[in-house]
């Protein structure tokens, strides 16, 4: 993690450390060429943004740690500039006073966990990432009913879909919506015309049919889907967590597509 210079200048330095009461062991003891530098934390972490974006994927997470609670809203701010849709927030807290904060970001699709990527409770809730977790309850159903529709539901769509109910978990990858209408109605057509090729066409079908497959590592959206039982709880908690994609409003339309399915499953 990239550990930068915190100040704009030595006197910022300076007033820093007068308004701080530590006793001597705890006092900075790092040179000023490692704690000042033009523009302070933001300058240099925008410079740090602006090297990702030549190097993007190249390296999975550029992460740095910041000084300055306010300047964790202005990194945000940029990266969203320029168009990272992949970003997690931490805070660190060192003792009983010292915090530190940090910001990581991918010009990847693979999602951190929720508790990782939101780890700042006092941050504006715009500049949190979107949830990459979705759960609630289906009321007075078991694990296995539930399980057996969502099984059931997954199966039906154009998806790339494993589940283990011996664990009660799914993992699975779409190309899209597969779930909508508009979607339906173009497998429909696709269908349709793929009725009408002659026969001569069966080598070009087979081919087809491979090329039909949901590539996971290209998918526009991954997720894995648990089902548990909480002490407490009348029914069976699902836990649909974001794997992969930059969408979040495919997310959302998808976890509201599997609450709607499940919606009716009785015990």
């Amino acid at each position: 993690m990239c550990n930068p210079p915190f100040y704009e200048s030595t006197e910022e330095m300076l007033v820093s450390a007068q308004q701080k009461r530590r006793p001597p062991n705890s006092a900075c003891t790092g040179a000023e060429i490692e704690m000042v530098t033009p523009g302070g934390e933001v300058a240099f972490v925008h410079r740090l943004i602006a090297e990702s974006i030549e190097l993007k994927e190249q390296v999975q997470w550029y992460t740095s740690m910041l000084g300055k609670h306010s300047s964790v809203a202005t990194i945000i701010d940029r990266l969203r500039e320029v168009g990272v849709h992949n970003w997690a927030v931490t805070e660190f807290v060192q003792g009983t006073k010292t915090r530190r904060w940090a910001v990581a970001w991918s010009w990847r699709d693979l999602r951190p966990r929720k508790d990782v990527a939101r780890n700042i409770s006092s941050l504006a809730h715009h500049s949190l990432p979107f949830p990459s977790e979705y759960r609630y309850t289906v009321a007075g159903a078991s694990i296995d009913r539930v399980g057996a529709e969502l099984n059931a539901t997954m199966t039906s769509l154009h998806a790339a879909w494993q589940w283990k109910a011996a664990l009660a978990t799914g993992l699975g990858f779409v190309d899209g919506d597969v779930w909508s209408r508009a979607y339906r109605r173009k497998q429909k057509a696709r269908l349709q015309l793929g009725r009408e090729k002659t026969l001569d066409d069966d080598d070009d079908d087979d081919d087809d049919d491979d090329d039909d497959e949901v590539d996971v590592h290209n998918a526009a959206l991954g997720f894995k889907i648990q089902l548990r039982g909480e002490r407490g709880v009348d029914g069976t908690v699902v836990v649909i967590r974001w794997l992969k994609g930059s969408d979040a409003v495919l997310f959302e339309s998808f976890c509201g597509m599997i609450k709607r399915k499940l919606g009716d499953v009785r015990s």
